[in-house]
């Protein structure tokens, strides 16, 4: 499908329009932080549930809910004053490949970045570009304790990893625009520096869009389709994932 630039954006606005809205929440795993309305709630509700991100969304949902009822629906006092005698209740919790060993580093590494590095906001917040504060993030969440075995839920851009459930992540805490999905809870990165989150709907869209041609859903990809949208809107490109994910999971375009 092969449309002018300014009808790609117009086309693309129209779609982020009709899918950026809260009836959607329900279907999305970002209806699990949307149970929350303290800020740290909601981004430790954020932080699991876009790390649960794969798979079919209904168990995605089912599973993030579980751990958030583990921590008796209250995430941050939880990843704050439990012990380790109180992490058993996580020991047989399993989604996909992420089971009760992964959760358990999980709540450790929350627990020092609430109480040592100023908060998850602060973590993701180092100076430079967006592979820059990944990596500054990554290093500081396995920066305690070996990572063993959960090293592959945190993604490694290094390596050239798409980071989908960190972008993703990013995209829910710093997009401000009022529309009741994304929170907009986080002001020390900007919409601006946002890299789009990639999975196999968005980028047969992109791809079908031209808005894309790495083969690969790899950070190289990320970054390709992230530098077409900004072209498009410079100062909110990932708002078009909006337009991608609903065109490739609603509309199977």
């Amino acid at each position: 499908m092969k449309l002018k630039a300014t009808e790609l954006k117009e086309f693309l606005d129209e779609k982020y329009e009709l899918y950026n809205k809260p009836l959607f929440i329900e279907s999305d795993p970002i209806s699990v932080p949307h149970q929350f309305s303290k800020k740290e709630d909601i981004e430790i509700a954020a932080f699991f549930a876009a790390t649960l991100a794969w798979g079919q969304r209904p168990t995605i949902i089912r599973n993030a809910n579980r751990l958030m009822e583990a921590m008796d629906n209250a995430p941050f006092e939880y990843i704050l004053n439990s012990k380790k005698n109180d992490w058993k209740a996580f020991t047989k919790f399993a989604h996909r490949t992420f089971n009760g060993v992964d959760a358990i580093y999980f709540i450790q590494s929350l627990q020092h970045i609430y109480k040592s590095e100023g908060g998850l906001e602060k973590a993701f917040s180092a100076n430079g570009d967006m592979l820059v504060k990944l990596t500054a993030f990554r290093n500081i969440f396995f920066g305690k304790h070996p990572a063993g075995r959960t090293a592959k839920h945190i993604a490694d851009v290094t390596k050239g990893a798409s980071a989908k459930r960190l972008n993703m992540f990013l995209r829910w805490m710093v997009r401000d625009d009022k529309r009741g999905v994304d929170f907009g809870i986080w002001n020390r990165i900007s919409a601006a520096e946002l890299y789009c989150p990639i999975d196999l709907h968005s980028g047969r869209v992109a791809r079908k869009l031209g808005l894309l041609a790495r083969t690969q859903n790899d950070w190289k990809a990320v970054d390709e389709l992230t530098q077409n949208l900004r072209t498009l809107d410079p100062q909110d490109p990932i708002k078009y994932d909006f337009a991608l994910f609903g065109l490739g999971v609603f509309e199977k375009f």
